[in-house]
């Protein structure tokens, strides 16, 4: 499984980016995406995924 991002919620801000261990971030058409292949939703890392911890609009940042 993965996460993805809400792109009518996304602000566009990058704090997920930044974040991501597996640099399954990134910047595409205007906006910010996940790439599934490369999401492990921070397992190994972290207790939670990233990109939804640092999100400051919440349920963008979401399992897919």
């Amino acid at each position: 499984m993965s996460y993805q991002i809400v792109v009518k919620n996304c602000t566009v801000c990058g704090a997920c980016e930044f974040e991501c261990p597996n640099a399954a971030i990134a910047f595409e058409s205007d906006t910010f995406v996940i790439d599934p292949e490369l999401c492990t939703e921070c397992e190994g890392n972290f207790d939670t995924p990233q990109c939804a911890a640092v999100c400051p609009v919440p349920e963008t940042c979401i399992p897919a």
